[in-house]
């Protein structure tokens, strides 16, 4: 039997399925997800795929001829925008308050920030939609995984943001940060008191 739920991905000791509340969320989710991704223990992506009724993970580096990806971004009922925050990227509130789409796709980009540096400088078809910033108005939860970047937030806190500036509907999504804290709390219970105290 193996150590790890085949739908969290968690060790069964901290296994966080049954904190996991499903959203009908408008406006689709694509989480593209960096292949050193998939199997990490404290990953938060796989908790937002399962949250969301309308999210698709899609797992590589250069998604540029990714025939699943580049068949979504035709679909011309949706606009498809990335989270990344390059030079020209607009502000998400700024880009709904100039008038969107009623039907707004978001793009995550699951990776350290050097791995998806490399994904988007990869995939061309990502370069060609318009890419928007998020203004965080929270610090981040996540006590498990550092980063080296000021201000930097998981990917499930990321898409957390993301939607609720795009509806305009924070209490719709707060199951998603519910779930979070679950699964954070679970880990550092799970951990040694030493690697408590060193954290």
């Amino acid at each position: 039997m193996s150590r790890y739920c085949s739908r969290c991905h968690k060790a069964h000791a901290i296994c966080i399925c049954d904190a996991i509340t499903k959203i009908d969320n408008p406006n689709p989710v694509i989480l593209l997800q960096h292949p050193d991704e998939v199997s990490h223990p404290k990953n938060s992506a796989c908790l937002l795929s399962l949250s969301l009724q309308h999210c698709v993970t899609l797992v590589g580096e250069d998604f540029s001829q990714h025939p699943q990806l580049n068949g979504l971004l035709a679909d011309p009922d949706i606009n498809y925008v990335v989270l990344y925050p390059g030079e020209n990227a607009l502000p998400l509130s700024e880009m709904m308050a100039e008038g969107a789409s009623a039907k707004q796709g978001i793009i995550l980009l699951d990776g350290t920030w050097k791995k998806a540096y490399k994904m988007y400088q990869l995939s061309t078809n990502l370069q060609a939609l318009p890419s928007v910033s998020i203004a965080a108005k929270m610090p981040s939860h996540y006590q498990i995984r550092k980063s080296r970047k000021p201000g930097a937030l998981s990917t499930l806190e990321a898409g957390y943001i993301a939607l609720s500036q795009l509806e305009d509907n924070a209490k719709r999504y707060q199951p998603l940060l519910d779930s979070f804290n679950t699964m954070i709390a679970r880990q550092l219970a799970f951990l040694p008191n030493a690697s408590q105290r060193r954290d």
